[in-house]
């Protein structure tokens, strides 16, 4: 209780602290003199601190974000790099959640202007998760799905996307897969990660579900009585001192001798505006889907077969001493690290990968490999099978999980026991179990056409197989959302 109480006087002294600079620092730079492009600028970030819904913005990122951060400081390395983006994105919110309550409704152009700074906090931890996958993915996935929560401020009734509310709800539901991957793991061994991910939880949920849903339940609460986002953005006006006139120059030096004429510039057409931040952060959502809209090259639009592009070189006149250049296959991978980690990297058309000299303490990591086949005969910890294609893996035991993510056309089979099989983010995946794992926890997120093979009745009969589903029907029932899964059947 004393501490709370403690707490609670320091945030009311900080915010009086701030007050009373910032009531100096106007008095000093005029008093009570108002600037004709922007009325009562003097007063105007008085009653932003003042707000209730800024208040209550700056209590959570007091509270919560702290937390997050003082956890992370304790685990270090690329966790505690990637969470500043968290404190960092919070500060661009709380500037935007400050302008909701003293600005109207802005235009789209004004908008984007406004929330640009958060748009590429938010890219930016979006393209930590991309390339070879780290001891710390699961951190950063957190991170980066979470914060997409924050997109509730470009709302609007025309922008598409799900209400505030909604946004936050379905930002969190797609990083608690990640968080939860966190806790496992980490829950008995280190509680420092365990403390961040219960921290990161109740910062979103139900921190900022809660705050959401008290100030801007139908959309950011704009202020109608308020000024111009442009004007909020610009500041106040410097008051206007007059300038003594000057004595007059000598006369100019005659102008330089006409240029040839030039055809002026085509000015942009105007209704041809920079694409809304909304479709930006839908865009980011998308993820892997970003390009579908693109329009289609056909082969007389490309470079190489247009025939008026310069040094171009028809085919009767090729030589053989022509170089082509071809990209550089990355470097093949099959080794044990540390006595602890397998790793089998950039394996192509190899299928004779064998992974048997192994024991319970091992993990084993198999990244970016196509068209091999990697068989594991021991028991391991867990086995990741990370970007690869048209490769299979088989492997007898493992203690904690099997782990797909990333991949296309992949095949995985289990001959002995596995408690835990995470799918994500993988397009087409043959899961074949055997008798002692039927009981594994088979977990599926932003994937397709999985396909689990199961032994029949006995042993002579052939797999029987299901298909896991992709389509999920949600139905408000009795306060709350009821989802199952759809049902195909054919004629």
């Amino acid at each position: 209780m004393a501490q709370a109480l403690e707490a609670a006087v320091s945030r009311l002294e900080a915010a009086v602290g701030r007050l009373e600079a910032l009531e100096s620092r106007l008095a000093a730079g005029g008093g009570g003199v108002k600037s004709e492009r922007f009325p009562d600028a003097a007063n105007l970030e008085l009653e932003s601190a003042g707000a209730p819904s800024v208040a209550a913005f700056e209590e959570l990122v007091s509270a919560s974000v702290g937390r997050v951060m003082a956890a992370a400081e304790k685990i270090g390395g690329q966790v505690l790099e990637a969470s500043k983006l968290i404190k960092e994105a919070f500060e661009e919110e709380r500037k935007i959640v400050r302008a909701i309550s003293q600005c109207k409704e802005p235009s789209m152009e004004e908008l984007q202007k406004l929330v640009h700074p958060l748009a590429l906090l938010l890219m930016k931890a979006h393209s930590l998760t991309e390339g070879r996958r780290t001891d710390a993915f699961n951190n950063v996935k957190v991170i980066a799905e979470s914060l997409q929560s924050l997109s509730w401020v470009v709302y609007t009734k025309q922008s598409g996307m799900p209400k505030p509310i909604s946004q936050v709800e379905e930002s969190w539901q797609s990083a608690e897969f990640y968080n939860n991957k966190v806790l496992i793991e980490f829950r008995a061994k280190n509680p420092d990660q365990a403390e961040w991910a219960k921290a990161i939880k109740e910062l979103f949920f139900p921190g900022l579900r809660d705050y959401v849903k008290q100030f801007h339940a139908t959309g950011p609460s704009w202020n109608p009585k308020g000024v111009e986002v442009k004007q909020y953005l610009e500041g106040p006006a410097p008051p206007k001192v007059p300038k003594a006139p000057s004595p007059p120059g000598p006369p100019p030096p005659p102008g330089p001798p006409p240029l040839p004429t030039a055809a002026a510039p085509v000015p942009a057409a105007a209704g041809a505006s920079k694409p809304s931040m909304s479709a930006v952060f839908k865009d980011i959502n998308k993820g892997g889907s970003v390009t579908s809209g693109l329009r289609k090259v056909t082969d007389d639009m490309k470079t190489k077969n247009r025939a008026e592009r310069p040094g171009f070189v028809q085919a009767s006149e090729k030589t053989s001493n022509v170089a082509v250049t071809q990209p550089k296959a990355s470097t093949p991978v099959f080794e044990l690290q540390l006595d602890r980690k397998w790793v089998v990297e950039n394996q192509t058309n190899n299928k004779e990968i064998i992974i048997s000299e192994c024991n319970p303490r091992q993990s084993v990591y198999i990244f970016g490999c196509k068209g091999s086949v990697i068989q594991i005969r021991g028991k391991v910890n867990n086995v990741t099978f990370d970007k690869c294609s048209k490769t299979g893996l088989v492997f007898k035991d493992v203690v904690a999980a099997c782990e797909v993510v990333n991949c296309t056309s992949v095949e995985v089979q289990c001959q002995g026991m596995a408690p835990t099989i995470a799918v994500d983010n993988t397009n087409g995946c043959q899961l074949y179990l055997s008798t002692e794992s039927l009981k594994a926890s088979i977990t599926t997120a932003k994937s397709s056409e999985i396909n689990v093979l199961v032994p029949g009745s006995t042993a002579e009969d052939d797999y029987v197989e299901h298909a896991l589903p992709e389509q999920f029907v949600n139905v408000y029932e009795d306060g709350r959302f009821v989802t199952t899964p759809v049902a195909h059947s054919g004629g």
